[in-house]
């Protein structure tokens, strides 16, 4: 058998400094079917220039999936496979686990080569949230899962998902005459829930393609600092948001500065906000939830009633949570005065 020197080690991928400094090369180009105006597909396209030529990609069934596989065309340029509804997580695991294992046997080159799975909100936060938890929790194989996330079943006409937000109109949730709110759920707070239930887990991170460089260089740090890791992207939808193509880039800002989604990574156990998150965190005020919902066909049925019950979710997330934004516990006010006497 060949000698092999093959270690766990990642590419080592430093971060952008700047918009000038991001390389020209294109690893999703032309070829797809995405709606005009559709954010996933930018995230497509930053997501594997960040990771670089030697990069693999999974992608499970959704709208990155269909749009992008028109028969005898495709817009990746590198290697790229489909993985069933639900199984981004076993695909990372087991590409990496079968990269390493022919590697150690002699059987191909040694060298650190990306695994990134990607998967909707459907298949990444509702049916496949269990195979993404137990791929991070197998520290020695090097994957990324993203999920981009368009808050509904955007593939097969816009159905409710567990990332879909409160009161939003569905095809499974319209308002009526005698019911306004049929969805009446709040939104999973999944990065969050990762990132506290995987303490081996080096990186979670959240991003917006509003923020591109800011975006690949989280994409970049996930890919190098090892283990599995796992980057929730929150992706405007103008077909499933209903609102003008145009207002892409403007929604997913507007996600960030009224503190609906924000913008941080957990690294090597270390929370830090970034971008216009963390200038809310040190004092900006954050915008009124209605500049945001009142833009989108999806919330046009919404009274000042439920403009205000939104309003005072988001505050709560802000004002009461034990890390704003990000992990909703509250501690008792007994024990916060025994922690300080400790």
């Amino acid at each position: 058998m060949p000698e092999t020197t093959f270690t766990n080690a990642t590419q080592v991928l430093e971060a952008f400094k700047g918009i000038k400094k991001v390389t020209i090369e294109e690893y999703f180009t032309s070829g797809h079917r995405t709606c005009q105006g559709c954010e996933s597909a930018l995230v497509m396209k930053l997501m594997v220039k960040a990771a670089g030529p030697r990069t693999i990609v999974l992608g499970s069934t959704g709208c990155m999936y269909v749009a992008n596989t028109t028969y005898y065309t495709t817009p990746w340029v590198v290697p790229w496979m489909h993985t069933q509804l639900g199984s981004s997580g076993a695909a990372a695991l087991g590409t990496a686990a079968g990269l390493k294992a022919l590697m150690h046997k002699g059987k191909m080159k040694s060298e650190p080569i990306n695994v990134i799975a990607f998967c909707g909100d459907g298949g990444g936060a509702d049916m496949g949230l269990n195979g993404i938890s137990a791929t991070l929790t197998h520290k020695e194989y090097n994957c990324l899962i993203l999920l981009y996330d368009n808050e509904s079943y955007a593939n097969t006409d816009i159905q409710l998902s567990g990332m879909t937000p409160y009161g939003a109109h569905t095809t499974f949730s319209p308002p009526g005459s005698v019911k306004r709110i049929i969805h009446t759920r709040w939104k999973k707070n999944v990065a969050g829930m990762l990132a506290a239930g995987h303490t081996e887990c080096r990186y979670v991170a959240t991003v917006c393609a509003s923020f591109a460089v800011e975006m690949m260089n989280k994409v970049r740090r996930a890919l190098t600092i090892g283990g599995p890791t796992f980057i929730h992207s929150l992706d405007p939808c103008p077909k499933g948001w209903d609102y003008d193509p145009m207002l892409s880039h403007e929604l997913g800002e507007l996600a960030i500065e009224t503190g609906i989604f924000p913008l941080y990574e957990v690294d090597d156990g270390v929370l830090r906000y970034y971008g216009k998150t963390k200038a809310i965190i040190e004092g900006r005020k954050r915008k009124p939830v209605r500049e945001y919902l009142l833009k989108q066909g999806r919330f046009a049925h919404f009274t000042e009633e439920d403009l205000a019950y939104f309003q005072a979710k988001v505050d709560e997330m802000w004002d009461k949570w034990e890390i704003p934004g990000v992990v909703p516990f509250k501690r008792l006010e007994a024990t916060k005065a025994a922690l300080v006497a400790k």
